[in-house]
């Protein structure tokens, strides 16, 4: 018998920002502060930004259903990347694409591969509502990592 209670996913989500006129912010998520970069028409400072931030969310997305497929289907791999890609454009402001790569350090065949990023794309919150909105696409590369020359 499995003794794991399962609790349900949250259906809000909340956050914390403030700024001072100095260009940075500092964002609290749960237990985490995330300083960003928020100031206007100067030289990228380094920190994320909020196109980072909307970026990073796709990835995180793409990531974290990489374990629940893990778990559900199961799905074996050892390690996931994700490489995300955000297109703006200037008149009107808009995001207009959205590439991903996902790296798969796995074992598993081609077609258990494609029912994983069938699921990614089916399954995923972020991913989907930024699909509402836009265009999203990418790819899924798999197999054991890539020989590092020497």
């Amino acid at each position: 018998m499995n003794d794991t209670i399962t609790q349900p996913a949250p259906t809000s989500y909340q956050v914390t920002a403030s700024t001072t006129s100095a260009g940075r912010a500092l964002v609290s998520v749960g237990s985490e502060a995330i300083t960003l970069d928020t100031a206007w028409a100067s030289a990228p400072s380094g920190l994320p930004g909020p196109a980072e931030l909307l970026a990073a969310a796709l990835a995180a997305c793409l990531l974290k259903n990489v374990e629940r497929c893990g778990q559900i289907l199961p799905f074996r791999y050892r390690h996931a990347e994700a490489v995300v890609t955000a297109h703006r454009q200037d008149s009107p402001p808009a995001f207009t694409r959205f590439t991903y790569e996902l790296r798969l350090d796995t074992d598993e065949p081609e077609h258990r591969v494609d029912l994983l990023h069938r699921n990614l794309r089916r399954y995923g919150t972020v991913y989907n509502t930024l699909a509402a909105t836009c265009e999203v696409q990418g790819s899924v590369v798999a197999g054991p990592p890539a020989a590092t020359p020497s």
